[in-house]
């Protein structure tokens, strides 16, 4: 008769078995998942700066076309401008033969013809030598009247009322404004008030409150903080506005973004 062995594993081999598979599913699991977590913070990452610049670059549209010395920003969250629409230069005198209307600086006038011609018929308000100071400041309408668009052409502007402004422009330059912009960040929002009631455009300063006026939504996420300042220079040189913006998401992703933006003072 013969006897046949029969052989099996020990505890030990088992144990051993357990740990080296642990480790190998240890190794791939981390192999599989340190990519794909990294890749789905660069995707959050990738949108959270995306919709920054892309709010910037629209905040840096809007500045580039403020009316010169209307930009108010104070370190905080909240930044307003009066956006201009187009410009030119006024008939200060008339011609050789003694034609043209000129803008009469010594009494009220309610028209002047336009040096050149404008690319539109003109609708908004009308500003001259606006610096931001006491006297000159078109938030105040020291300097802005409104443009009677019904009887105005691409080459003669027709004012609603007389109006005598306060300084000449030294190169005989006016401005068309058609409203006050305000950008605020609130609630995880940035918010871009046109600043206009019932189709009416308000110019005021301070400006009514916000949540009267109408506004488009430029971001939104779970928090957004900004910080908004303004070195105005003088009235005869560039200014510089700085914007700071920095957002949140959901899982905790943060970004921050600093824009300068250099504006022109010259009234």
């Amino acid at each position: 008769m013969s006897h046949q062995q029969t052989q099996g594993f020990t505890l030990i081999e088992l144990i051993m078995v357990i740990v080296i598979v642990g480790i190998l599913s240890t190794i791939t699991t981390d192999l599989i998942t340190l990519p794909v977590k990294s890749y789905l913070d660069l995707e959050r990452r990738t949108t959270l700066v995306d919709t920054a610049e892309m709010s910037l670059r629209r905040m840096q549209r809007d500045i580039r076309r403020a009316l010169p010395n209307s930009i108010i920003a104070n370190g905080g969250s909240t930044l307003e401008l009066l956006h201009t629409t187009e410009g030119g230069r006024y008939r200060a005198t008339v011609s050789d033969a003694g034609l043209g209307d000129i803008l009469d600086f010594s009494t009220d006038d309610t028209q002047f013809d336009v040096i050149g011609s404008l690319n539109a018929v003109p609708s908004g308000f009308l500003v001259i030598y606006n610096t931001g100071s006491i006297g000159a400041n078109a938030y105040n309408k020291d300097n802005l009247a409104t443009i009677n668009s019904g009887e105005s052409t691409i080459n003669s502007i027709q004012l609603t009322t007389a109006k005598l402004f306060p300084y000449r422009s030294p190169q005989q330059r006016f401005y068309i404004v058609d409203t006050p912009i305000t950008y605020s960040c609130t609630n995880g929002e940035l918010r871009r008030y046109d600043n206009k009631i019932d189709n009416l455009y308000i110019i005021s300063d301070p400006s009514p409150a916000l949540s009267s006026l109408n506004y488009k939504l430029q971001a939104k996420t779970k928090t957004i903080t900004c910080k908004f300042n303004y070195d105005p220079g003088s009235a005869t040189r560039a200014g510089l506005v700085t914007l700071e913006i920095t957002l949140t998401d959901n899982a905790n992703e943060s970004v921050k973004l600093i824009h300068q933006v250099h504006v022109d003072n010259v009234p």
